[in-house]
């Protein structure tokens, strides 16, 4: 069976045009990132045929939902999709067992491949079962509005800003249960956000979006190091490494990460995993510091050697951006301008790249 999601989108209104071509990965968590207006929004209407683009390919691993040149339109309510909107919009007379219920009256027993029981155990609202949704706090409503979808037992779940609607705590409340769909349900997601830190969290692939067009597509790790994309310069830039756990260290709660594809390591303030997991964690260009000498006596208890690969400006005109090579992994560092200078920094160098293990988001 193919598995990739292949797309191809032209639509027209007044002011804005959508016009992309895609080849995503038919599994795992694909970001669509952008600023409002980019056409996010209006690209997972179009996959989910709310909005009928005028020249369109829509393609979910093997089925075809729509093929303009031959005339193919699959309506929204045959295609095999949970769309999980900013507001979970649940029936207010309904019980959350009611509600869950209704999502998978849709599908025919024999056809249904997510159950009550897997659905409510993964979101963790089994207890909330008997509860009416007034009763519900904003995170609890949409985690019972993840579950609706699930159960729907569908072959692509689109995600528009799941989080947007909800405060900084009700995220981090939500977050541990996507990265758990994601570990543990075979079904791809597309996931609306303009949030890099929920994109570096959760997705395997990107797709940077600007005025209706693709400015770039690729694996998370490699697109947001590069120097060539907006991505990279502004505040929260950053790089996404995963790497194994090769050893705990319980009297001060410290991981140690190896890189991929490298003899270096990485310590981390983290709980205990085990020795062979692996750890997704964002490094942010504004927390890494550049040295000649490896550090000695500090704080800051990793010190990588790097070369330095690229230079680029940042938003502040004050800084730069530099891509850095450790050993294989690809960082960026933000750095004042005067820095570079004093440094002496050039494209080729040898040096050390200092991280706080405090600072490293996992």
């Amino acid at each position: 069976m193919t598995s990739h999601i292949s797309l191809r989108l032209q639509q027209h209104y007044p002011g804005f045009s959508l016009d992309l071509e895609l080849q995503l990965p038919g599994k795992g968590v694909t970001a669509l990132y952008g600023h409002s207006g980019s056409g996010k929004t209006t690209c997972l209407r179009c996959i989910a045929g709310l909005e009928r683009a005028s020249q369109a390919f829509v393609q979910i691993n093997d089925e075809v939902w729509q093929d303009s040149q031959r005339g193919l339109f699959v309506p929204v309510h045959k295609r095999a999709l949970g769309y999980i909107f900013q507001e979970a919009s649940l029936f207010p007379h309904l019980s959350v067992r009611a509600n869950l219920e209704f999502g998978m009256r849709r599908i025919p027993r024999q056809e249904r491949r997510v159950d009550l029981a897997h659905a409510t155990g993964l979101l963790g609202i089994t207890h909330l079962l008997e509860r009416a949704p007034n009763h519900l706090s904003g995170g609890e409503r949409q985690r019972v509005g993840i579950a609706r979808a699930l159960l729907t037992s569908p072959k692509l779940l689109l995600m528009d800003e799941p989080l947007a609607a909800l405060d900084s705590q009700r995220k981090r409340e939500i977050l541990p249960y996507l990265e758990r769909l994601h570990a543990e349900l075979d079904i791809p997601v597309l996931y609306v956000s303009h949030s890099q830190d929920e994109v570096a969290r959760l997705a395997d692939h990107i797709v940077l979006l600007s005025e209706g067009k693709v400015l770039a597509s690729g694996p998370i790790g490699e697109t947001l190091a590069r120097l060539d994309l907006p991505l990279a310069r502004g505040d929260d830039a950053g790089v996404v490494i995963e790497g194994r756990v090769s050893h705990y260290d319980a009297a001060y709660q410290l991981l140690t990460l190896q890189l991929p594809g490298s003899t270096q390591q990485l310590r981390v303030a983290h709980a205990e995993m085990a020795v062979g997991q692996t750890l997704r964690v964002k490094v942010q260009a504004r927390d890494i510091s550049l040295s000649l000498n490896p550090g000695e006596h500090s704080s800051i208890l990793n010190s990588l050697r790097v070369t330095v690969i690229g230079e680029t400006p940042a938003d502040n005109q004050a800084h730069v951006l530099l891509r850095l090579d450790a050993g294989g992994t690809a960082l960026l560092a933000r750095i004042t301008r005067y820095s570079r200078d004093q440094l002496n920094l050039v494209s080729g160098q040898s040096l050390w790249a200092q991280i706080k293990s405090v600072a490293v988001l996992a």
